[in-house]
This record gives structure tokens, sequence and C-alpha cells, in this order.
């Protein structure tokens, strides 16, 4: 005698043919009109638009780089030499600021050609213009100052999914930096109804991270970065990736998350992150 389980599975199974079983007579519908081989009904596609670099610059394919190691070191590799370069110019500036410092200080004047790159980086960092060549000078050393090798290597990676984003392919845009003028670069695929922003498009890689490193010095969201930066100067401390990313709140609309995400990055990516202190060091100028 059959148990009520097995009795219970045989009628689901007829349940299941009851069902199915109707569809799977069901002929394809076609066009009644006779069809030749001129008229043959073709499965169209969506094309794959291809979108033409607004750069001459050219990239790793990252994308077809299916071992993560080796996709890891060469988006590193590629990122570092900017971002030494960009760090050391930073580095070249806060020593002038603070040969200006010590002789403002001691009240000595500066040469016509100080005043002239003093007052431009006034203006560049948007520093207050009508503030004492003390103030300036002191203000500029919390702005002018260098961000860690490896915070700028994971947050580009983050940000630009290790170089094979739409916009780091298309634009050289590895930070997802935005623009709001008119042409100045691509306009995101999800961007709201009424949003005017574009994602920032560069001809060169030195060119994309030379903004990133001004967004950061100048832009008042970051103020926060930058005391933290200054902090760790004044008290001799090395600026610790883990400890500035703390001050990267507003860099994304994820917050703590973006955060979390950045710092779990600089942990599980430290063995391609080592920096050469003899090409970048961040003391300098202290």
């Amino acid at each position: 005698m059959k148990s009520a389980t097995l009795i219970k599975i045989e009628l689901l199974l007829l349940l299941v043919v009851f069902i199915v079983a109707p569809f799977t007579f069901l002929k394809p519908k076609v066009n009644e009109q006779t069809l030749d081989d001129s008229t043959k009904v073709v499965d169209k596609k969506p094309q794959k638009v291809f979108e033409k670099p607004l750069h001459d610059v050219i990239l790793p394919d990252f994308a077809a780089i299916r071992d993560v190691k080796t996709k890891k070191k060469m988006f590193f590799d590629f990122m570092r030499p900017a971002v030494v370069r960009q760090n050391n110019v930073l580095l070249a500036t806060r020593v002038k600021l603070n040969l200006w410092l010590e002789h403002v200080s001691l009240e000595l004047p500066l040469s016509e050609q100080e005043s002239q790159e003093l007052t431009a980086l006034v203006k560049l960092y948007r520093v207050n213009k009508d503030a004492s060549p003390l103030s300036q000078l002191n203000e500029l050393l919390v702005r002018v100052d260098v961000v860690p090798m490896p915070l700028v290597l994971v947050q580009a990676a983050n940000e630009s999914a290790w170089g094979t984003s739409r916009f780091s392919r298309i634009g050289l845009n590895f930070f997802g930096i935005w623009c709001f003028r008119q042409g100045c670069g691509m306009v995101p695929g999800g961007r709201d109804t009424g949003a005017k922003h574009e994602v920032a498009a560069f001809k060169s890689l030195d060119e994309s991270v030379a903004r990133y490193f001004y967004n950061i010095n100048s832009h008042n969201a970051y103020r926060v970065f930058r005391t933290i930066r200054f902090e760790l100067r004044s008290q001799d401390q090395s600026l610790n990736p883990e400890i500035l990313a703390t001050g990267l709140l507003p860099y994304s609309e994820r917050g703590v998350d973006y955060v979390i995400d950045i710092t779990t990055m600089l942990r599980h990516n430290q063995q391609y992150l080592i920096e050469d202190n003899t090409k970048v060091n961040v003391t300098i100028g202290d």
C-alpha cells in the first residue's frame, strides 16, 4: 500500500504535467505571408555602440586580464608614475611655502616674483585674498600637500572598477570627477532628469590625477581630510592612509560604507601598494 507521502508526490507530478503539457505542443507563430530567401525573419540583436575615446592615450585592456593578481599589479603600475609626479610637484611647492613663511615670520620681504607666485597660489587654492601673507601661507600649507600613494591608488581602483569603467576608458577619469559645463565630459547614463552635471574627460593621465589632487586640496567638502592631514604632520606622525580615509565621507553618496570599502581595499592590497620612498618622501616640508 502506498504511503501518504508517495501519493502526494505522484499527485504533484500529475499536476505539473497537466499544467505544462498543453504548452509543449504549441508551434511558433509564423507570419502568414510566404517567406522566400529575401524576406526571412531575422532575430535582430541590439548593436553595441562603440564610443570613441576622448584622448589619445593607449590604455591597457584591463577588462581582458582574467588573473586578479596580474590585473591589480598592472593597474597600480599604470597609475603610480602619475601619482608620484603630482606628489613631487606638491612637495616642491611646500618647500617654497615653508621658506616664504620663515621670511615673513622674520618680517623679511618677499621678492616680487615670490609675491606673484604667492598671489597665484592664493587664488588657485581659494585662500582668503584679503588675509595677511602670514595667514595665507599657513592656510596654503594646510592645503598644498601630498595624498599618500596607497590611498590615491585604491580610490582610483574603486572609482574606475580597476580601469574597466566607461569613464576611465573613454575620458581617463579614474576618480569619478564631475564637471558642470555642457560638453566638458561624458553624460552619465543614469543622470536624473533636469541634472546638468557630466563626468569630466581628460587628455592625459597626469591631467586626471592632478585634478583629483586639486579637488582634495581645495574643495570645501574635504576640509576634514585636510585637517586630519595637518594634525598628523603637526604631531610628526606619518600620513596614514587609513586614518586619512576617514576624511573622505563626502567623496561618495555612500558615505560611511564608501570609507569602509576604501579602508578594506587598503588592507587587502598592501602587497601592491608599497611606496618607493626615494621618489616620494611624505615627511618633506613639515
